[in-house]
């Protein structure tokens, strides 16, 4: 048994919560991964997991033998990424994870800069507005915007997302141009926008000067994801507000028009997110900085 190998599964299967999802990981078939487990467990003469058809959970020995091998393999990393020349390129495999829109705007659109650059970093590119488990879902960086939520994770703020309120041309030939926030409580319909974490629906935002106001509305469509909430507003479904850097090309376009202009709403922070490893591999590294950089060449995502 190749020990090294064999505590790397313990540690994955322990993480992802289950055979499957560690063996989807590690790209191994799930008996190896189950072969790897029993060895392991022979090997040191106590029981690790506790097996159901459905989860898996740790034995208290099971828990203190996952923090000793945690450690000692970022220890083990450490020591070899310190013996490596500084100057060999990124590479190996590497799992982002990005919001639907800001993936279609801006990071796919930018992606064959960042692959020229660097040759041999494979991404394995999840999409969807969703929230990922970093250390479960074995994912390396995420974009996200929003306060964090995770105090354990390790981010980097490289901008800001501000926002714009709009509607379709056709709406507002069906129902006027409304005049102050309020009405779209009582006159309007907006498009709403619920989180597919916690199935909360969030309110629209709206401030001028020392005045502020959230907005809860009626809505006819509601959608948890970027793409089909903005594919709702311009089939005239309502208002809703948009982060500006998606909305001005289509404002522009003239399929949709912005209304309210004189309220603003609170910017969002966006960061680039990692598990806190002591060690920060060079292919996450080499995306980090490149995401940092695309960001603030982006007049529209600048920081505030």
């Amino acid at each position: 048994m190749d020990q090294i190998q064999a505590m790397r599964v313990f540690v994955r299967v322990v993480e992802a919560g289950n055979f499957t999802r560690a063996a989807d990981s590690l790209d191994l078939p799930k008996g190896t991964v189950t072969k790897q487990i029993q060895a392991l467990e022979a090997r040191v003469r106590v029981k690790l997991l506790n097996r159901t058809t459905r989860r898996v959970t740790v034995t208290p020995d099971g828990a203190a033998y996952y923090e000793r091998a945690a450690r000692l393999l970022n220890d083990f990393d450490d020591l070899e990424a310190s013996m490596v020349n500084t100057q060999t390129a990124p590479s190996g495999r590497l799992r982002l994870d990005v919001g639907s829109s800001m993936a279609r705007l801006i990071i796919i659109p930018a992606l064959t800069e960042f692959c020229e650059r660097y040759p041999d970093i494979q991404i394995d590119l999840g999409v969807g507005d969703r929230l990922v488990d970093l250390i479960s879902d074995n994912v390396d960086c995420v974009i996200r915007g929003g306060e964090l939520s995770d105090q354990s994770l390790v981010a980097r703020r490289i901008g800001s997302m501000n926002w714009v309120t709009v509607a379709s041309p056709a709406y507002l030939a069906r129902h006027g141009v409304p005049q102050h926030p309020s009405e779209l409580d009582t006159k309007h319909q907006i498009v709403a926008f619920f989180s597919g974490h916690t199935r909360r629906m969030y309110p629209l935002e709206f401030q001028r000067g020392d005045e502020s106001i959230e907005v809860a509305g009626n809505y006819r469509i509601a959608a948890n994801d970027s793409n089909a909430y903005t594919a709702a507003v311009l089939a005239g479904f309502g208002i809703a507000q948009l982060v500006t850097a998606f909305a001005q090309p289509l404002i522009d376009s003239g399929e949709l028009v912005e209304v309210l202009p004189e309220w603003t709403q609170p910017p969002l922070p966006i960061h680039v997110v990692y598990p806190p490893n002591r060690h920060l591999s060079a292919k996450v590294r080499a995306f980090v900085d490149w995401a940092a950089d695309l960001f603030a060449r982006h007049p529209q995502l600048q920081r505030s």
